[in-house]
């Protein structure tokens, strides 16, 4: 489905943000928080890992973390940005690349809509072991969050992945109107937050609450998630 353009005419954008999100945090609504306000986009996909082929087993069921992406992002779909949560990397029961997923993306939206992949600095940094990587650049946009410790201007990028960001860097609103192709760094992100540093203290019987939303937690408590 081709999305409409806007009523200034310019082309949609739709901002894509995949993960494991097992569980969802923090860190991962504030990405989407940042690039919504930097783009300004016409809709948000949610993309929920089915199996990652870089990561070992997901410890929550699709069941579970679909339902934790529900109450993470409501607050977001109580704006004006429409937040759906794509299932096709969960249906595909395949290990999941993301350039499959972007090539769907691309047949479903058209050749004109700007599709905006989000991530944190510290996968810009192993983009260059990411299957098919630099065909990513063909089918969409990247918009590129620097966490706490992440610094692009001083941290070592492999080089194949610096030269091709040298010739791609572009401002929010280039990136707004652009289908594919180019690289939106964004100001660093105020939440140093992990999965894995959640589930430890989960796994633990620690507090928390400084690591999760209350909402999430709540769910994770009655579902009896993530217990060793």
């Amino acid at each position: 489905m081709t999305l409409a353009a806007g009523a200034s005419g310019r082309n949609p954008c739709v901002a894509v943000l995949g993960g494991s999100f097992d569980p969802v945090h923090q860190g991962h609504v504030a990405l989407a928080q940042l690039f919504a306000s930097l783009l300004r986009p016409d809709a948000l996909r949610i993309l929920p890992a089915g199996q990652p082929w870089q990561k070992n087993g997901l410890e929550a069921s699709d069941a579970d973390r679909v339902a934790m992406l529900e109450l993470a992002f409501a607050s977001l779909r109580s704006t004006s940005l429409p937040v759906t949560i794509d299932l096709q990397e969960i249906e595909r029961r395949t290990p999941t690349y993301t350039v499959e997923t972007l090539r769907a993306l691309r047949a479903e939206l058209g050749p004109r809509t700007s599709i905006v992949f989000l991530m944190g600095a510290d996968q810009l940094r192993k983009l260059d072991s990411w299957n098919e990587w630099r065909e990513l650049f063909a089918l969409a946009n990247l918009g590129v969050a620097t966490r706490p410790g992440y610094d692009l201007a001083q941290e070592a990028l492999p080089p194949v992945v610096a030269q091709e960001l040298s010739t791609r860097l572009a401002t929010p609103d280039t990136v707004r109107l652009l289908a594919h192709g180019k690289v939106c760094l964004a100001p660093t992100l105020d939440v140093d937050l992990s999965s894995s540093q959640l589930r430890a203290a989960l796994q633990s019987g620690a507090d928390a609450s400084a690591l999760g939303m209350a909402q999430v937690l709540d769910y994770i408590q009655q579902h009896n998630l993530y217990k060793n």
